[in-house]
């Protein structure tokens, strides 16, 4: 249902049932899927790839060109999944020649005044609190949390059921299933609430809490940490998934609260 005073580019691929808003300009490169809600005055530009179901509130502005000097017209996009709501004054950019794409994953809340800049991954589940702010080349994992006014530097990664704390400044990569907060961004323990709500049972969260403790709170370095818990731990997908996660770490790990003096 298209209100008369939207603008939709003829050759914009729309779901007969996706709904549109007055106000809204949508470009000729763009692709929405069924059951989608667009608000007034939401501009959507060329290459924008969203899912079903979504729903994008007023004064979003989705696929923008990037904020970058290197960019330099290459065809890229901004992937939206399925199930996921962008609120007022989101601005989402598209990527650049180094990953083509941005990309936003399923049953995603992005509240207002988020920002989320070229070639960053975003997995399915995560919540961005108001103003929550991604620089470029930034990887999210699944069911990741920040709460409001969180900022994270260029191609730092989160990992997967992280919570990052209100305010924070995010230089360095945050492992999975943690909590991040103090300045600078420290480890102050597990996510254990998050990972209660999504089934996780306390025998598993307390395996994954002396996984950490092995590495925050021991006194070691990291690659002495991570030879005692691959050598002591049981294999497990959590373990193996914090392990991969510090081994890729191209940023280094954010610091325990114990090493930050």
């Amino acid at each position: 249902m298209n209100q008369p005073l939207a603008y939709v580019h003829p050759s914009a691929k729309i779901a007969k049932n996706v709904v549109i808003e007055p106000f809204t300009t949508i470009s000729a490169n763009v692709t929405i899927g069924q059951g989608t809600w667009i608000g007034s005055n939401v501009t959507i530009m060329d290459g924008a790839r969203i899912g079903k179901n979504c729903n994008i509130f007023p004064g979003a502005v989705i696929s923008a060109i990037p904020q970058d000097l290197k960019y330099n017209e290459e065809e890229t996009v901004v992937e939206i999944g399925d199930n996921t709501t962008i609120r007022e004054c989101v601005t989402i950019n598209r990527g650049t020649v180094d990953r083509l794409k941005t990309k936003i994953g399923k049953n995603c809340l992005l509240m207002a005044y988020s920002h989320v800049a070229h070639d960053c991954f975003v997995g399915d589940n995560c919540i961005f609190s108001n103003n929550s702010t991604l620089a470029g080349h930034i990887t999210v994992g699944d069911f990741v949390v920040f709460a409001g006014m969180t900022a994270v530097q260029q191609f730092c990664s989160i990992g997967s059921h992280a919570f990052v704390t209100g305010g924070s400044l995010v230089r360095k990569d945050v492992p999975p299933f943690v909590k991040a907060g103090r300045e600078p961004l420290s480890y102050v323990g597990i996510n254990s609430v998050g990972l209660r709500r999504r089934g996780f049972t306390t025998e598993k969260i307390r395996e994954i809490q002396n996984i950490y403790r092995i590495l925050y709170q021991k006194n070691y370095n990291n690659s002495q940490a991570a030879s005692i818990i691959e050598a002591e731990m049981e294999a497990t997908p959590e373990r193996d998934e914090i392990l991969q996660f510090i081994k890729d770490s191209q940023r280094g790990i954010m610091k325990g609260y114990l090493t930050n003096n």
